[in-house]
């Protein structure tokens, strides 16, 4: 038993109250020990990824006791997957949100953040359902601190509505578990596959009905229509690092109905295909609901969310067939989607901080940097509708390639490449306003006034030493650091895309895994040697 997995959770965990209790008025710490626990995470998921590439399954119990009386933790390819996403992603959004001064506009911005990274990376490496269940709640907790930073009405009122939200789907979380345990009488994943592989057909009824409640938190979480509503609100208020970091929460739903139905429930059992036929005409529908929020809204904030929903809904069209193609374009389509969704999210920020705040799709002079400022976008949107060059136009013909022979193979193509021409049109459309008509208002005789520029604020103290947080977001921190950071994600689409073939075929292995219960069994359950 390696302590290595371990590791993620533990050193946030310790990070985090240390900072609260010896870093709180030091702006300047926080950031040095926000930016050490987050590289040390990622270097961590770094060792669990080249352990995890041999194939092997390794477990983690909880003061040395057996599963499943004990609590296990769990390393397989997919776990170790998420974990360098989430890193990544972490890694380089605090450095945005350090260079763009978010991180100054309220208190603890560095210790929430580290307790988001403790609440994902255990989500992620958990072997058990009730912890699932656990560390949901402490994201959900950090992300609610996360959302309101900064304070301010609107923001308030959508915090308001995710934690109504959220709390509601915890709720359900609780009864489905509930429902599952009175019929396996385990919440150990392992151990509640193999009771449900061996349950006779007609003692299912429960089983199904916990099996439908789980799907319906899990769509919560992942914001598929119709239990989407949360999203569009939470993440167009939000601060933009945050909302960028969120990118990776909605994918924690989907990896929970990717561990749950290929694991517990996969369609060889009882429960056959329920998963299928629930998830397919709800994603869909929520690919299309999505493109439709992109071209028809007049914000930029909700542009990057229905965004983010509609490639929540294209990555479960490929997840919702459970089988190896359908796995492994899902898997390369979320790499993809929530890099390329946290980039447009920090874009967003950009333009509107060079816009005095104005997040609306509405004709202003030209920004500042307004070159590299709509290159940045230009790139984003090329990504994040799926046109050539980038990884979105790889990742969708993948999907294209692996329903082929769907059943509704015709309606499932015909959404996904109707709906990336109205995405494309709605990008035109939002870019057109920002920078090609604001660049010719700014050039109108008369016109000698740049409203979008502001003064240079003062330089930032490292001492955080009022108690109300600054309002207007302070651009001049370390502008080449925010542009630094969105220009890495973008990078990472590029990576995605040169070296598609080598990760496409770790995928496929690890898709391989996935559907090969049995061991999970064997590393979970019987090879126990040495435990009390």
């Amino acid at each position: 038993m390696t302590h290595w997995l371990i590791a993620p959770v533990l050193l946030p965990a310790i990070l985090g109250p240390l900072m609260i209790l010896w870093m709180r008025h030091d702006l300047l710490q926080q950031r040095v020990f926000g930016v050490i626990g987050s590289l040390l995470t990622l270097g961590v998921a770094i060792k669990l990824n080249v352990m995890a590439a041999g194939g092997e399954i390794f477990v983690y119990r909880l003061g040395n006791w057996p599963a499943p009386f004990g609590i296990v933790l769990m390393l397989d390819r997919l776990s170790a997957l998420m974990l360098i996403l989430t890193a990544i992603l972490a890694v380089i959004v605090q450095l945005y949100g350090i260079g763009s001064g978010w991180d100054r506009k309220g208190w603890h911005f560095h210790s929430l953040w580290l307790f988001q990274l403790m609440g994902l990376n255990g989500a992620f490496l958990t072997g058990d359902a009730f912890n699932l269940f656990v560390f949901f709640e402490v994201l959900l907790i950090a992300s609610y601190g996360l959302m309101i930073h900064g304070g301010g009405p609107m923001r308030l009122r959508a915090g308001v509505q995710y934690i109504s939200y959220n709390l509601a789907g915890s709720a359900l979380f609780l009864a489905a578990l509930g429902t599952l345990y009175s019929v396996t009488g385990t919440l150990n994943m392992a151990d509640m596959a193999e009771r449900v592989a061996m349950m006779p057909a007609e003692d299912t009824a429960v089983l199904r009905t916990g099996a439908v409640l789980l799907m319906l938190v899990f769509a919560i979480k992942a914001a598929i229509v119709p239990l989407h509503f949360w999203l569009p609100s939470t993440y167009a208020n939000a601060p933009g690092p945050v909302a960028a970091l969120f990118a990776i929460m909605s994918k924690v739903g989907v990896y929970a109905i990717i561990r749950f139905f290929t694991l517990v429930f996969p369609s060889d059992t009882i429960v056959e295909t329920i998963a299928t036929d629930l998830l397919l005409p709800a994603a869909l529908i929520t690919l299309t609901l999505g493109q439709i929020g992109v071209l028809g809204t007049r914000s930029l904030t909700r542009l990057a969310a229905y965004a983010a929903i509609a490639s929540i809904g294209t990555l479960v069209i490929s997840i919702a067939r459970f089988d190896a193609q359908g796995l492994t374009a899902g898997l390369y389509y979320m790499l993809h989607s929530t890099l390329a969704a946290a980039a447009l999210f920090l874009v967003v920020d950009l333009i509107a901080a060079r816009r005095g705040g104005d997040f609306w799709l509405r004709l202003r002079p030209a920004i500042r940097n307004t070159g590299l400022v709509s290159a940045l976008f230009f790139a984003t949107a090329i990504a994040v509708v799926g046109l050539p060059p980038l990884s979105g136009f790889l990742g969708k013909l993948l999907i294209l390639d692996a329903t082929r022979d769907d059943p509704w193979m015709a309606g499932i193509w015909a959404t996904i490449l109707v709906t990336s021409l109205v995405s494309l049109i709605g990008f035109g459309r939002a870019g057109s306003i920002l920078f090609w008509k604001s660049h010719e208002l700014d050039t109108e005789p008369g016109n000698d006034t740049d409203e979008g520029e502001r003064p240079a604020p003062g330089p930032i103290p490292t001492k955080l030493e009022t108690d109300e947080p600054i309002q207007d977001v302070d651009d001049s921190a370390a502008p080449w650091l925010a542009f630094l950071a969105a220009g890495g994600l973008l990078a990472g689409s590029v990576a995605l895309t040169a070296f598609a073939g080598p990760l496409t075929g770790y995928l496929q292995e690890t898709a391989d895994q996935l559907t090969q219960p049995q061991l999970y069994y064997e590393s979970v359950l019987e090879n126990q040697e040495g435990t009390r």
